[in-house]
């Protein structure tokens, strides 16, 4: 697929979003994968920073936050690489650590714009952390004012529920919080996330939406209208949109980017909200200085 004759890389866009993005706006979850960094036999897709910059241009963001990637493991080499290379001004990270890292290592992430950990942990493959490892670094990271990103399935939170509920850290929930379709918002885990944006102790990222649509590939992402919506009546104060570019799980085909940032209009339905979410939100949840 391509735009205007020129393909775009890792992605199925065939033209431009019919929405424009605000100044400042943020797409708040996305990785880079540079084969420089790679220690895994194979890594791909290639989704180096210079191919991410196309996908910039295509929907109109500015600040960017770079998600480790998980075949990476915990060398967050590659995420700091990205910052610089985007502008330590507009874009932050999330990296992947384990409890025996120094205070020095730390200070290292912060100064190179690491914002917070994720635990990716909806399945085993390349989890490079355990679910063992949540409580004792989020006491670690609580001090560096970080936050905690999970991505976990809904049994998986509701398992662990208790524990989310004592963490010192902000929680960030991945991808709608990936409530399975077509349960949705009555998977009990909608209710806990739900309890965690009303304590002001969460938030939730508008990304993902192929991730559990049941509906055939081109054929849009209307099932998780609802889920989407859901969120963003009960707390449009607590939500980031993100591309997840470059779609690392669609190995057959790539979704379309456009697209995907137009949902966040025809999830929040008013252009305040979605200037909320796109530039407001994320200066809060990142430490972005003002547009």
């Amino acid at each position: 697929m391509s735009v205007c004759g020129t393909p775009l890389p890792n992605s199925g866009a065939r033209g431009r979003p019919a929405t424009s993005a605000p100044a400042g706006a943020c797409d708040a979850h996305m990785h880079i994968l540079d084969p420089r960094f790679a220690h895994v036999a194979a890594v791909l897709p290639q989704a180096t920073v210079a191919d991410y910059r196309r996908i910039q241009a295509l929907n109109g963001t500015s600040r960017t936050v770079v998600v480790q990637p998980r075949p990476f493991g915990t060398d967050n080499s590659v995420t700091l690489d990205a910052i610089r290379q985007l502008g330590r001004d507009c874009t932050r990270g999330v990296a992947v650590v384990r409890p025996d890292i120094t205070d020095a290592e730390l200070q290292a992430l912060h100064d190179g714009g690491i914002r917070g950990i994720r635990f990716s942990l909806h399945t085993a493959v390349h989890a490079a952390v355990g679910f063992e490892m949540v409580e004792p670094l989020a006491q670690r990271v609580h001090a560096w004012g970080w936050h905690l990103q999970l991505h976990w399935s809904a049994d998986q939170l509701l398992a662990h529920g208790p524990m989310l509920q004592r963490l010192p850290t902000p929680l960030v929930f991945d991808h709608l919080g990936r409530l399975p379709l077509p349960q949705g918002t009555a998977h009990p885990a909608f209710a806990l996330i739900r309890s965690l944006l009303d304590q002001g102790r969460a938030w939730v990222k508008l990304s993902g939406a192929y991730l559990d649509t049941r509906r055939p590939h081109g054929q849009g992402y209307a099932d998780t209208d609802a889920v989407a919506r859901a969120w963003v009546r009960a707390a449009p104060e607590r939500l980031v949109w993100g591309s997840d570019w470059p779609h690392t799980t669609e190995t057959e085909s790539k979704p379309d980017d456009a697209e995907l940032f137009d949902l966040l209009a025809h999830w929040s339905g008013d252009e305040k909200v979605r200037q909320r979410v796109l530039v407001d939100n994320p200066a809060a949840l990142y430490g972005f200085g003002p547009v």
